[in-house]
């Protein structure tokens, strides 16, 4: 990564300078409270040392699907509050984003103040697929810093969309690479060049198709694909097992069945379960039970019953690997872990992923919800992705905009 970094920023003085920050402040909510600011900790070391330096720092960040217009539910007031409270900067929040509540607020800015801008989303132009559009917004929010000015980009949860606060401002300002950022890209490029082995997979979540090119980049790098959530039944079907009602692709059997072809010719080892919770329905306090998989559908339940979490015996084996592992990259929950009776798969391969020897990596979005709602402490892994969806297209070896901006404006001289 060739794209200059915070360090070379501050070296440089940014003293009475104003520093336009692209944070990722993502986080869930419930009823205005945030339920886990992993993201806000997550975004808060680059803001804190460019706030200690002198900075006059102004953020900009997303939440949810606003749709391109104002929302309340969707407003960052919570998540400035947050920040607020787990640091000791002075944080104010825009009531738009580049509108006169913005550009007032920046011209009132002292250095060391951290100014937020309102939702970058409430503006459709930030999403837009109009360049001009979303170049027209760009030059809006450059013009908040002045001169002197410069641009962090530290939210990798946003650097695979191609938006004016992360793609276009890059060329309108002196851009720099955020350490959050050179972290996630420093871990994941570990887990494409030359890991260390055993390097285990450990894939999750509802939707086979959700992971196909995933699957497709590393069946021939990892030596070991763990296959569990709801996307195992996709493979279950197409080794020929019933799977009942439980979340089925039909239209992506051929496929899977295709990656298996691949997997006994030399690919990775695919591993899928020997067990499953079995339930009645969707619903926390499901009468359910643990089947062997050529079983499925002749339980108490018969034809109706749905798979919702890996069963003991498969849980026992993914956690042998993964403990024998010296890489591990997990993405993806086991099953709902989000009710009690079917968690106990996630927390399986958590407590594993903690007990290993070797780097593990939790591939952010629901992953890094189910270890905090179980109960683990970020510090017990490797690393924790703060972007699940970027995390995913690196490792199918796609370009991020984001990180592509930053490196073509330092050719460019900016």
């Amino acid at each position: 990564m060739s794209s200059q970094n915070l360090e070379d920023l501050i070296s440089a003085g940014v003293d009475g300078r104003t520093v336009l920050v692209r944070s990722d402040l993502n986080v869930p909510l419930d009823n205005g409270t945030v339920t886990d600011d992993g993201r806000i900790r997550a975004s808060l070391p680059v803001i804190r040392a460019l706030s200690e330096a002198g900075a006059r720092v102004i953020v900009m960040a997303h939440l949810g699907r606003p749709k391109g217009q104002p929302d309340p539910q969707y407003s960052l007031r919570p998540a400035a509050d947050r920040l607020a409270e787990i640091s000791d900067l002075t944080v104010r929040l825009a009531e738009d984003v580049t509108g006169s509540s913005a550009q007032a607020l920046a011209g009132e800015l002292q250095d060391g103040e951290v100014l937020l801008l309102e939702n970058v989303r409430f503006d459709a132009r930030e999403t837009s697929k109009d360049e001009s559009e979303r170049a027209t917004l760009a030059d809006e929010m450059a013009a908040l810093v002045g001169e002197g000015g410069a641009y962090v980009n530290d939210a990798f949860g946003a650097v695979h969309r191609k938006h004016a606060s992360v793609y276009d401002i890059a060329s309108r300002l002196p851009a720099y690479l955020g350490t959050l950022v050179a972290t996630e890209l420093d871990v994941l490029s570990k887990l494409t060049g030359e890991p260390e082995r055993p390097y285990v997979v450990v894939l999750g979540g509802s939707k086979v198709s959700d992971k196909l090119a995933v699957i497709d980049n590393l069946i021939d790098r990892a030596d070991t694909l763990l296959i569990g959530g709801g996307m195992l039944f996709t493979f279950l079907k197409a080794q020929g097992h019933d799977v009942g009602s439980s979340l089925l692709e039909e239209d992506q059997v051929e496929v899977v069945q295709d990656y298996l072809k691949r997997s006994a010719g030399g690919g990775a080892r695919i591993v899928l379960p020997t067990d499953i919770v079995m339930a009645s329905g969707f619903s926390a306090d499901a009468e359910h039970e643990v089947l062997p998989v050529d079983a499925l559908t002749t339980g108490a339940h018969g034809d109706s019953a749905m798979g919702l979490d890996i069963g003991p015996e498969t849980a026992e084996a993914f956690s042998q690997e993964i403990r024998e592992a010296r890489t591990v990259f997990w993405n993806g929950p086991m099953g709902v872990f989000e009710f009690e009776a079917f968690s106990a798969g996630t927390r399986s391969v958590a407590q594993a992923l903690t007990e290993s020897r070797g780097l593990t990596v939790v591939g952010g979005g629901d992953s890094a919800a189910a270890v905090r709602t179980l109960g683990f402490e970020d510090s017990q892994f490797g690393h924790i992705s703060t972007g699940g969806g970027a995390s995913l297209e690196y490792l199918e070896g796609k370009t991020l905009p984001g990180v592509q901006a930053l490196s073509s404006s330092e050719k460019d001289g900016a």
